[in-house]
């Protein structure tokens, strides 16, 4: 893996590519991932309801709540050849997601992936920061968009420092 691909691959610069979004409507994950994909950054690659489709079909083989409140929906395949993204969605309100935990989901880490290799790094690193208690409080309380990215950062240039 080359040092740009690590670049492209930092959950910091998929989550600037793919933005941070408060208050997103919606009273079902169905409703709350047509918004975050209304919200999507225009990408050529992407058709959004082409994505819409892909990442529902996921959702029914089985819930992407992932517990603790976060959920990280995302389609099965890799849907672009470049440019990854992860789009950061605070619901304007919590949300049944059938969760492993039975609880409601505040954040969601909507994921679009170029490989399955990226997809995997992606959900591995989602799923470590969010046990650590400094970037889980940092969503839970849905702090600024530089406080998220700047926490991600720091655990992943802490990472690349033992490795």
């Amino acid at each position: 893996m080359t040092d740009k691909t690590l670049t492209e691959w930092s959950l910091a610069a998929l989550i600037e590519r793919g933005g941070i979004y408060y208050n997103v409507p919606g009273t079902s994950p169905k409703e709350l991932i047509a918004g975050g994909i209304e919200r999507l950054p225009s990408i050529p690659a992407i058709e959004p309801p082409r994505l819409y489709r892909e990442i529902l079909e996921r959702e029914a083989l089985m819930s992407t709540g992932m517990g603790r409140g976060i959920a990280l929906p995302h389609p099965r395949n890799p849907m672009v050849r470049e440019n990854p993204l992860v789009m950061l969605l605070f619901p304007d309100q919590p949300l049944d997601w059938n969760t492993h935990d039975g609880s409601k989901v505040h954040t969601v880490f909507l994921i679009v992936s170029a490989s399955t290799e990226q997809h995997l790094n992606t959900l591995s690193k989602i799923n470590f920061l969010c046990q650590q208690e400094k970037l889980y409080t940092l969503i839970k309380d849905r702090s600024s968009p530089e406080k998220i990215i700047a926490a991600i950062r720091e655990a992943e240039t802490s990472w690349a420092k033992k490795n």
